[in-house]
C-alpha cells in the first residue's frame, strides 16, 4: 500500500477514534441551549424550568440564552450553524416549524437541518384583557368589535406569525374587524403594551400571561381549544361560548439539536429531558401556568411535524390566495 494511503487510512482511523471517544465522554462541559426569543415570556420560563431539572441527571449545567429576532430565525441560523455535538441545543416553537419556513425568512431553511429531540409541551391561543377592560365575555368583545370595526386594539407578535394567523381566523370566522398591532419578540413585548394600555387586548397563550392573570392584572376571555384549561377554570374554551366557531390554534415546544449530531447523543438528550419531563416538579408546575405538557419523543416528533407543517402550510396558502396573508 503507497505510503500517502497508509497516512490517509491512519488519519481517518484516528479521527473516528477522537469521535467514538468524544460520544462516549459525552457531555463533560455546559451546554447551551438556545431560546429564539426574549427572556421573560412562556417558551423562556418552560425550557428553563425543565432545562434545570435535566441537568440533575447530567454531570455537566445546561445555560439558557435568549437570542431574538425575525420571529425566531435568527436563534435558529445559530442553531442549525452550530458544530453538531451536543453541546448547542435549541428550543423550537410554531414560528420555528412553521411561519419562518412558509415565509422563507431563512433561505433553504427547513426541519431537516436539524435533528428532533422531543416535544414537550402545546399550548392553544388565547384572548386576554387587561383587568380594566369592558368586555366580561368572548361574546362581549365579537359584538363590540362587530359594532365598532377596527377600533378595538389587538396585539399580536410578528406580522404572520401564528397569532396573526389565529386572529385572521377569527376575523375570518366571526365577521369582526380589529385594529392590529404588531409586536415582535414573542410574548413579553405584549405585556408591556397591554399593561401600559397600548392595546385592548392580545393572542398567545394563557401560560405566557399567567403571572399577570394570577395578580389580576390582566383577565383571559377564551381559549382556543375544546377542553377546558384546568389551571384556568374561569376561562372557556372556544367551544363553550356562544359564537359558534370551530377555531382551535396554539403553540408547542420542541427541543431540537444541529443535523448530524450523533444518534447517541440525541439519546443521552432525550433521556435526560424525558426524566426531567415526568419529574414530579415539573409535571406539577406546568400546569399551574396553563401548558399542558405534551410529549413526544424522537422517533415521533418528525412524523408529527410534517403532517402539521402540511396542514398549515394547505391553510396558509389559501390565505395568501385570497390576499388575506403575504409571504
Amino acid at each position: 500500500m503507497p505510503i500517502r494511503q497508509i497516512t490517509l487510512s491512519i488519519a481517518c482511523a484516528t479521527l473516528m477514534a477522537t469521535a467514538v471517544s468524544a460520544q462516549a465522554d459525552y457531555p463533560d462541559r455546559d451546554i447551551r441551549v438556545i431560546v429564539p426569543w426574549a427572556a421573560g415570556g412562556g417558551t423562556d420560563a418552560i425550557v428553563r424550568k425543565l432545562s434545570s431539572i435535566a441537568e440533575e441527571s447530567l454531570p455537566v449545567s445546561m445555560y439558557v440564552e435568549n437570542i431574538e429576532g425575525g420571529m425566531s430565525a435568527t436563534g435558529l441560523l445559530q442553531l442549525t450553524k452550530a458544530r453538531p455535538d451536543g453541546y448547542t441545543i435549541g428550543a423550537l416553537t410554531y414560528d420555528s416549524v412553521i411561519t419562518v419556513p412558509w415565509q422563507g425568512t431563512i433561505p433553504g431553511f427547513g426541519t431537516d437541518q436539524m435533528k428532533l429531540i422531543a416535544r414537550v409541551t402545546s399550548e392553544p391561543d388565547a384572548i386576554i384583557t387587561s383587568d380594566g377592560a369592558p368586555w366580561k365575555s368572548f361574546d362581549d368583545l365579537i359584538a363590540a368589535a362587530k359594532e365598532k370595526p377596527n377600533t378595538i386594539r389587538v396585539g399580536i407578535q410578528n406580522m404572520g406569525a401564528r397569532t396573526h394567523l389565529t386572529l385572521l381566523q377569527l376575523q375570518d370566522l366571526t365577521g369582526a374587524q380589529f385594529k392590529i398591532v404588531s409586536y415582535p419578540g414573542g410574548a413579553a413585548p405584549q405585556k408591556e403594551a397591554l399593561l401600559n394600555g397600548e392595546v385592548d387586548f392580545v393572542i398567545t397563550s394563557l401560560g405566557d400571561f399567567a403571572p399577570l392573570i394570577e395578580s389580576g392584572k390582566a383577565r383571559g376571555l377564551v381559549e382556543f381549544s375544546d377542553k377546558q384549561n384546568e389551571a384556568f377554570p374561569d376561562v372557556p374554551p372556544v367551544s363553550e361560548t356562544d359564537t359558534d366557531i370551530d377555531l382551535q390554534m396554539g403553540s408547542f415546544i420542541i427541543l431540537a439539536a444541529p443535523a448530524r449530531t450523533p444518534d447517541a447523543t440525541i439519546e443521552t438528550l432525550e433521556t435526560a429531558y424525558h426524566d426531567a419531563f415526568e419529574s414530579d416538579e415539573f409535571q406539577q408546575w406546568l400546569p399551574k401556568i396553563g401548558v399542558a405538557p405534551d410529549w413526544l419523543g424522537s422517533g415521533d416528533v418528525d412524523a408529527w411535524v410534517k403532517q402539521t407543517q402540511e396542514t398549515l402550510f394547505g391553510t396558509m396558502d389559501e390565505l395568501a390566495e385570497q390576499g388575506i396573508l403575504s409571504k
